[in-house]
C-alpha cells in the first residue's frame, strides 16, 4: 500500500480509537495543520471529516481550518476545497517580497503569494495570512508595504510573529559567517508597534499577542487554545489537552504506525498539577484582549493562587505594564503586549 494510504488509514483509525475521550464534548472547531494540503487531496480530506462526523458530536456550525502554503494553492486545488466542508483557511504568506521570502528559505515567491490569495478569495470568505517581522533588511516602510498590501486585498485576519532564527538552518549559518545582520531587538520592537497601530486603524481588534481580527473574523480554534478548551491532536507528534491531561503522540512516522496497527495510541501522557493549570492559564490568558479572571482562579485553584498572583503582578501594575480592569480581570497593557511572554513567567507558580 501506498505511504500515503497508510497514513490516511491511521490517522482514521485514530480517531475511531479515540472517540470516547471527547464523548462529553461538542467539537466546535476542526484544523488541518502542518503542510496537509500537499499531502492530502480534498477527497482524503473530506474522508477525514466523514470519520469525524461519524464518530464525534460537531456542533452546527464548526470552523474547519486548512493550513496551506501558497505553492500548493492552484486554482483547481481551492475549487476543489471549496466544495468539502472546509470554511476557513489560513495561507503562509510570510511577506510578499521575494527578498525576505529566500531569507526565511520559503518554498514560494511573491507572486504565488499574491495570486493563492486574490483565487481563495474568489471561494472563501474567512481568510487568515501570516506575516513575520523582525527580518534584519527589513526597513520599516518596507513591513508597512507589507501590511498595506494585505490591507488592499482585504485580508479579514493576520497573524504576525516575529522572526527567530532556529539552529541548524540555513539563516542561522549565514548569521554565524556574518553574511547577513543579526536579529535586531529595536527593530523587532519598531515593527511590532508599527503592526499594531496600522492593523487598528484599519478596524482590526488586536485580540491576541500575535493575532489580528476584524470583528466577527476572530480565530475560533486558537480563541479556545487561549481560553483552555479540551482539544484533540491526530497524527504522528500531534498533541492533546483533554480534562487537564496533556498527552503527544510519538514523532517517528515508523512507531506511530506500528502502534496504531495494533490498535494502540503511541502517546505519551501526563496530568497537569494545580499549579502547571494555574501557570498555563496566566501564560495564555494574558496572551487574550479577554486576559485572567481573578474570579475564576479563586474558583478553579484556590484563594491561595489569587493571592499569589496579585503579589507577583504589582511589580508590573505600578510599571504600567499590567492594568486591573472591574477589579477582576488582569490584562496586558498596550505597553506591556510585547513583552507579554516574559511577564507571564514572572507571575508563575512553582
Amino acid at each position: 500500500m501506498h505511504k500515503k494510504e497508510t497514513l490516511l488509514n491511521s490517522l482514521v483509525r485514530e480517531l475511531q480509537l479515540r472517540k470516547n475521550e471527547l464523548k462529553s464534548y461538542s467539537i466546535e472547531t476542526i484544523y488541518f495543520g502542518g503542510g496537509t494540503p500537499s499531502i492530502l487531496s480534498a477527497k482524503q480530506l473530506q474522508q477525514l471529516l466523514d470519520v469525524v462526523y461519524q464518530n464525534y458530536k460537531v456542533s452546527k456550525t464548526p470552523e474547519i481550518t486548512l493550513e496551506a502554503n501558497p505553492d500548493d494553492l492552484c486554482e483547481a486545488t481551492i475549487v476543489e476545497l471549496s466544495q468539502t466542508p472546509i470554511n476557513r483557511l489560513s495561507i503562509g504568506v510570510q511577506s510578499f517580497f521575494e527578498d525576505d521570502l529566500k531569507t526565511m528559505n520559503r518554498a514560494h515567491n511573491a507572486k504565488q503569494a499574491k495570486h493563492s490569495l486574490k483565487l481563495a478569495k474568489q471561494y472563501f470568505d474567512n481568510i487568515t495570512i501570516d506575516l513575520i517581522y523582525g527580518i534584519p533588511n527589513m526597513s520599516l516602510q518596507k513591513w508597512n508595504d507589507n501590511l498595506q498590501i494585505a490591507f488592499n486585498m482585504q485580508v479579514k485576519h493576520i497573524s504576525s510573529y516575529a522572526l527567530t532564527v532556529e539552529p541548524k538552518t540555513a539563516l542561522n549559518t549565514f548569521i554565524k559567517k556574518g553574511q547577513y545582520p543579526k536579529i535586531n531587538d529595536e527593530l523587532t520592537l519598531a515593527h511590532f508597534k508599527h503592526l499594531v497601530a496600522t492593523t487598528q486603524a484599519e478596524g482590526f481588534v488586536h485580540y491576541e499577542t500575535s493575532n489580528f481580527g476584524k470583528p466577527h473574523y476572530f480565530s475560533k480554534h486558537n480563541t479556545a487554545y487561549w481560553q483552555g478548551k479540551a482539544y484533540m491532536g491526530i497524527g504522528p507528534s500531534a498533541h492533546s489537552f483533554i480534562d487537564n491531561q496533556r498527552s503527544w503522540n510519538v514523532a517517528n512516522n515508523t512507531k506511530y504506525l506500528q502502534g496504531i496497527s495494533q490498535n494502540k495510541i503511541p502517546n505519551t501522557t501526563e496530568t497537569l498539577s494545580t499549579n502547571d493549570c494555574f501557570n498555563e492559564y496566566v501564560m495564555t490568558g494574558l496572551r487574550t484582549i479577554w486576559g485572567i479572571s481573578l474570579h475564576k482562579i479563586t474558583t478553579e485553584y484556590g484563594p491561595e493562587y489569587t493571592s499569589h498572583l496579585l503579589a507577583s503582578a504589582k511589580v508590573f501594575i505600578n510599571k504600567k505594564l499590567l492594568q486591573v480592569l472591574d477589579t477582576d480581570t488582569i490584562i496586558a497593557s498596550p505597553k506591556g503586549k510585547f513583552l507579554i511572554d516574559g511577564i507571564a513567567s514572572q507571575l508563575f507558580k512553582i
